[in-house]
């Protein structure tokens, strides 16, 4: 007998707002200023760079989401058009990569709060985090629907913190620094890609959550094309201004301020009330990448659980068949584990290696779709599956040796206690 399904409810605009509340998050407020950093200048390359690598796997994800609309993503598309173990690798590395990221959120909406609200003791961080995490946890458990409008109200502030920081900056701009210089090393250029990618993977919540939305064929495909297409036009806005404003050295010349740089960067602007409607917009920004991850770690956890690469219980669904409800409340637990003792100061660098692997399978599944299931030319998938996998190694070394080691234990673990997977 089959598994029971979730009820299909999304439709374009609530799949592409679900994109968006992905992406809008820590990638536009932190990564870059991160990316910024690195490249300077040349992060206006390295957004472009990373969105055209976005744009291949968007829409080979798109293709095998139409084709095989279930819950689970890349692990599903890995053990359908691939094998297990390369099914399950991809699993594997989304738990590891969005857990942390997820940890990263909570935190870092915690530290937005708690400096907009005046307290500097650092001993409610945790706390506030957590509390943060349990809230949203009630609300996926309560259903796609209310999740899906509290998404639209998040999304809706967050764009409008966004627009107002561009308006604001763009008198500010001295367009002869706007532009790639000679100190932007071709090296710095492709570590900055790799980071930025990580900043437009959101889209990939849409395929996790196929299963959920009405007339996935259709849908997906275009609510992924809507959602990388307003992200690359608003990345390639805030990182003009910030480039073109000297964000980069107004960071520099602050201690600390790597974890907010766009609010740095807006309170050089002199236009009042920018730095505090921004601080706002991270907040729900940070919020809605944490409501996000709850829903499509949740979703992989229920996918490997129908395949028994975890325990069965993972794949029970509420009576109303609207959550993985023992899914979500062990991602909870999971996510709370790493805000207590996890080490996210390298977890941007870590997710960009994992969700690059992640994607690479993708493209190799999408690789294996028949004519008749193609929906856009085959080279896409070549050319997305080449990018994913040299970009990979631009990060540090210790970051990909670190991946590669816990891809083996992944494998390591799939060997030995795993039961056999029932297709």
């Amino acid at each position: 007998m089959s598994p029971p399904l979730l009820k299909r409810e999304l439709g374009v605009f609530g799949a592409t707002l679900m994109g968006l509340g992905s992406i809008l998050g820590t990638g536009v407020f932190v990564s870059i200023g991160i990316a910024a950093q690195i490249a300077g200048p040349g992060v206006l390359l390295a957004v472009g760079i990373a969105a055209l690598v976005a744009v291949c796997n968007g829409l080979n994800s798109a293709q095998l989401a139409a084709s095989h609309p279930v819950s689970g993503g890349t692990y599903e598309y890995g053990y359908k058009y691939l094998n297990p173990w390369l099914g399950f690798t991809a699993g594997w590395m989304f738990l590891l990569a969005k857990t942390a990221s997820a940890a990263t959120a909570a935190l870092g909406f915690a530290g937005y709060f708690l400096n907009a609200v005046g307290v500097a003791d650092r001993t409610y961080l945790i706390l506030t985090a957590l509390i943060a995490l349990a809230a949203l946890t009630l609300i996926v458990l309560t259903g796609i629907r209310r999740s899906n409008i509290t998404n639209t109200v998040i999304v809706s502030v967050t764009l409008l913190s966004l627009a107002v920081f561009i308006a604001a900056g763009l008198p500010e701009i001295r367009w002869e620094i706007a532009t790639v210089q000679n100190d932007s090393s071709i090296g710095s250029i492709l570590h900055a890609t790799a980071l930025m990618f990580v900043a437009y993977t959101g889209y990939g919540r849409i395929a996790t959550m196929s299963e959920e939305v009405r007339e996935p064929s259709k849908t997906i495909p275009k609510a992924i094309i809507f959602t990388l297409v307003l992200t690359m036009l608003l990345y390639m806005a805030v990182a003009i201004v910030f480039a073109g404003a000297g964000g980069a050295d107004k960071l520099s010349l602050q201690t600390g301020a790597a974890a907010a740089p766009l609010e740095v960067l807006a309170r050089s602007f002199p236009t009042p009330g920018v730095s505090q409607l921004l601080a706002v917009g991270a907040i729900t920004a940070m919020l809605g990448v944490l409501l996000n991850l709850i829903l499509g770690l949740s979703r992989v956890w229920l996918a490997m659980g129908r395949r028994m690469d975890v325990p069965r219980v993972l794949a029970r669904l509420n009576p109303s068949q609207t959550t993985p409800y023992v899914a979500v409340v062990v991602v909870e637990i999971t996510i709370a584990l790493f805000i207590l003792v996890g080490d996210v100061k390298t977890t941007w660098s870590f997710s960009a290696f994992s969700v690059l692997i992640y994607y690479a399978i993708t493209n190799l599944a999408a690789l294996q779709l028949s004519p008749a299931q193609r929906l856009y030319p085959q080279w896409l998938a070549w050319v997305g599956l080449a990018a994913c996998l040299f970009l990979a190694f631009w990060v540090e070394r210790e970051i990909w040796l670190t991946g590669l080691a816990l891809i083996a234990a992944g494998w390591i673990w799939r060997a030995i206690v795993r039961q056999p997977a029932r297709n």
